[in-house]
């Protein structure tokens, strides 16, 4: 009975391997590379090994995130938000409304009380409000990635970055750093700027109730406070909710395995 969830987004591919009796078994994330189905076979490899599993233990895989379609091996593929909805609901069961920003794209979902996914924004095709604004950033700085949210925690004055495209806001950084301000205070208005990009999307959807953070944002301490900075109040997040997706996907896989077993239609 045990179930795959693979999440292939475009920043970083992520699996977890559940099973009903049990719980999660084993999780993994990798970095995506231009092979999107190496990249989705490494990171489901990677969640069998930790798990101390073989590969043919596991009895259904089911994809997410924009390269779902690239792992033949896959049973099904569903869509990020389904996904996402799934997960935050499984972690945190009072979540409302979803804020899923990942590398290059961000969204918010609204879920009614039962968990289905009501209706949901995303970013345009800038990616000002996503991840790779901050790696962007992170470049003109000469910052280490890994570095930046110890950095932006240090902020005492952020400043404002109000552009819409990540190309005309790299250029309002550099305008910073030639004006001698200091890079902590130049990363904190950047996370900002996503935060209020973000939070633009939940007003749209309706941001009442708990909220939950996923995507690979969610592991970044100085997006979390950027985030319930602007929100006015704190936000669901735990090491688990930048898996959301992954898990979503094999809790949804799980159902579909289980009627299959049961000789139901799936």
């Amino acid at each position: 009975m045990i179930s795959a969830g693979v999440d292939i987004g475009a920043g970083s591919t992520k699996a977890v391997l559940y099973d009903p009796e049990k719980g999660v078994l084993g999780t993994a994330a990798v970095k995506t590379r231009v092979d999107l189905e190496a990249s989705g076979r490494e990171a489901l490899a990677e969640a069998i090994r930790r798990a101390g599993l073989a590969p043919s233990d596991v009895r259904y895989v089911a994809t997410t995130g924009y390269g779902r379609y690239q792992l033949p091996d896959r049973d099904l593929q569903i869509t990020e938000v389904t996904c996402h909805a799934r997960g935050a609901r499984f972690l945190f069961p009072a979540t409302r409304c979803i804020l899923d920003i990942g590398a290059q794209s961000s969204r918010a979902v609204r879920m009614d009380d039962r968990g289905h996914v009501m209706r949901f924004k995303m970013n345009d095709r800038c990616a000002a409000g996503a991840g790779k604004f901050l790696e962007r950033v992170a470049r003109a700085l000469d910052i280490p990635l890994e570095e930046l949210p110890a950095v932006a925690l240090r902020s005492k004055d952020p400043q404002p970055i109000s552009s819409i495209c990540a190309v005309l806001a790299e250029s309002e950084v550099i305008n910073h750093v030639s004006q001698g301000k200091p890079a902590e205070d130049i990363l904190m208005g950047a996370h900002l700027s996503i935060a209020d990009r973000v939070l633009a999307l939940l007003r749209q959807v309706g941001g009442d109730g708990e909220v939950t953070l996923t995507g690979g944002l969610a592991r970044n301490p100085a997006m979390v406070h950027a985030l319930e900075l602007r929100l006015g109040r704190p936000l669901n997040v735990s090491a688990d909710t930048p898996l959301a997706g992954a898990l979503g996907a094999t809790l949804l896989g799980q159902q579909r395995l289980a009627k299959r077993l049961a000789g139901a239609p799936a």
